[in-house]
């Protein structure tokens, strides 16, 4: 009597990953996740823990649980997985106000971000 299944999103050898509101702007984030596209994973977080940029610790959280779904849900290989996709989408805008002189007021943006990493098993 209840609702069927819903067919699953991914394919036989690929595993997913949400980071869901990550504090920065998603230009910023665009540019780590620029950097591990089409990356070996293992590859993908060695340069992750090495990056300077704060939102990178985010990154490879998320490029890690990816790695753990792909391994204990999927039943992938961890070593022959390599990052497929890394997309970069808004969430949420915090506004916020600054108070100026004369009794005016700025707003302040702060901007939140969506990432999803999938990663894919290669057919070598």
């Amino acid at each position: 009597m209840g609702q069927t299944a819903n067919p699953s999103r991914t394919a036989e050898n690929e595993a997913r990953s949400y980071g869901r509101n990550i504090r920065t702007s998603p230009r910023k984030l665009n540019l780590v996740a620029q950097m591990i596209r089409g990356k070996d994973a293992g590859r993908a977080i060695v340069d992750l823990e090495f990056c300077e940029r704060r939102i990178a610790k985010d990154v490879r959280r998320t490029l890690l649980s990816a790695v753990a779904n792909a391994e204990n849900n999927h039943g992938l290989d961890v070593d022959r997985l390599y990052v497929a996709e890394a997309t970069v989408g808004k969430a949420l805008r915090m506004r916020r106000f600054h108070a100026r002189g004369r009794g005016r007021s700025a707003t302040i943006v702060k901007d939140f971000s969506n990432l999803t990493i999938i990663v894919r098993e290669r057919k070598d």
